[in-house]
């Protein structure tokens, strides 16, 4: 009898509830605080009212499964499966991902934690490309493997609208937003592993636009050129126009490929503000 592996990841991969429910998978809602309330991505808290908050300038911040949040969501998966493949968000961006390697020494080699480094589009491949292998038969630690092989096959970067929020979490000093906001500067930042770091910055966002596509095509003609399987999407944060009109741009740009778009979590928003653009490229199973 072949081993019954469950795939678990959280909501900063964008799998919303829906899509959970289409892929057979378990989705754990990450956290966040507005004005010292705590909610939950995709349970109690919508979308438009997270921006509303974020334009009323509400204190918001994020946070992590609760411990025993975690340990409850596979206590109850194991009841029907024999082993978890638990795909969270990168250990460099969060502790969420140390804090689940931690417990699920409790679990008798039954919870395998990937950590892959990534984040959004490119967590949202990882858990499409774990049912590829699960289906393809692989055990629950070859999974975990596969994934971490493939840790560095990926690119994000992302254009900021705001600094107000990188601000905000000490990545830009206050005299460096006073600045960039009368100059219109946009910062673009890039996830090439563990960290959020510089990429480079832009006079408005059209320029930034074109930055980020040009990024991907750097990528796609060097880091990438001998790479099979590659796939480029997009994401954003705030109103659905706001992603579907980079979509039809980059997908202008990159006619050959079939460009996602999903939103970024809110989590992720928290830290950007709203109206950022995100492009990325990353190696998939098939």
């Amino acid at each position: 009898m072949s081993e019954r592996i469950a795939i678990v990841t959280d909501t900063n991969s964008g799998i919303t509830k829906e899509l959970s429910e289409e892929l057979n998978i378990f989705v754990l809602p990450m956290p966040f605080i507005i004005n010292g309330e705590s909610y939950f991505e995709g349970l109690n808290f919508t979308t438009e009212q997270f921006y509303d908050e974020m334009r009323k300038d509400s204190d918001i911040s994020t946070s992590q499964p609760a411990p025993g949040d975690v340990i409850d969501l596979w206590e109850s998966i194991l009841k029907d499966h024999d082993s978890i493949v638990h795909i969270p968000m990168s250990s460099g961006l969060s502790s969420s991902c140390g804090v689940a390697k931690m417990l699920a020494d409790d679990f008798d080699g039954k919870v395998h934690v990937v950590d892959n480094k990534r984040i959004s589009i490119t967590q949202k491949q990882s858990v499409l490309d774990a049912i590829k292998l699960r289906d393809m038969g692989l055990s629950s630690t070859e999974i975990k493997e596969k994934l971490e092989d493939m840790t560095y096959d990926a690119s994000i970067y992302i254009a900021v609208d705001t600094l107000k929020y990188l601000k905000k979490g000490g990545r830009v000093t206050s005299a460096g937003a006073a600045i960039g906001s009368v100059l219109n500067i946009k910062p673009i930042l890039q996830i090439q592993g563990d960290k959020l770091d510089a990429y480079s910055k832009s006079r408005g966002m059209k320029q930034a636009e074109k930055k980020l596509i040009e990024a991907i095509k750097s990528d796609l003609e060097n880091r990438f050129k001998d790479c099979d399987n590659i796939k480029i999407a997009v994401a954003y944060s705030g109103d659905k126009s706001i992603g579907d009109n980079w979509q039809k741009k980059v997908q202008e740009n990159f006619p050959e490929y079939d460009v996602d778009c999903d939103p970024l979590s809110l989590s992720v928003s928290c830290h950007i503000g709203e109206m950022a653009l995100a492009i990325g490229c990353y190696k998939s199973i098939q």
